[in-house]
């Protein structure tokens, strides 16, 4: 593999490093940490687990890379591995969470912005773990319905009715219907 390692793809980083290449999971970290970093966030509602279930999902992936078949793509792969280390973490213990202090999409309404949020967020924590870790991949991180299948290690049709249960209970709870 020729050219910088920014031009590699990551399926190419994954095989170098299996080869010993000692910057190439290097380059795979910093494509993917930011998206990992968001999935934990969502699926912990905690950033301190959150950031301890990156680490731990990266540092499983570094290791393990060698049980990297290619049968899904490298990102898919990673999501599963940092979704399993949430797992992990919130079986050990269950968090608390806090409002994110995110920036509101209408400054003129900041109230009520941080209103609908807390209101999204309760809702979202009231639902079953399945069908809210398939909401989380599939509504808010744009994973296909295929790709958050093999994240969760489900089947395609599980991932649907999850969504679509989970939907449905979101707009009763939030009087949507």
């Amino acid at each position: 593999m020729d050219g910088p390692l920014t031009e590699w793809t990551d399926a190419q980083l994954l095989a170098a490093h299996q080869e010993g290449h000692p910057e190439a999971f290097g380059e795979i970290f910093r494509r993917h940490r930011d998206r990992m970093w968001a999935v934990a966030l969502r699926t912990t509602r905690d950033p301190e687990m959150a950031a301890d279930a990156v680490q731990d999902g990266f540092l499983n992936a570094f290791r393990r890379a060698d049980s990297f078949r290619g049968d899904a793509a490298v990102t898919t792969w990673l999501h599963r591995i940092v979704v399993n280390a949430c797992l992990d973490r919130l079986r050990r213990r269950r968090p608390t969470s806090d409002l994110d202090d995110l920036d509101p999409a209408d400054p003129r309404d900041h109230h009520r912005s941080v209103e609908v949020r807390m209101d999204v967020r309760d809702a979202l924590d009231r639902l079953p773990e399945g069908q809210r870790l398939a909401l989380v991949l599939v509504d808010m991180h744009g994973l296909s319905v295929a790709e958050a299948a093999a994240v969760l290690e489900v089947a395609e049709g599980t991932i649907k009715s999850r969504c679509a249960r989970g939907r449905a209970a979101m707009a009763e709870m939030l009087e949507l219907t």
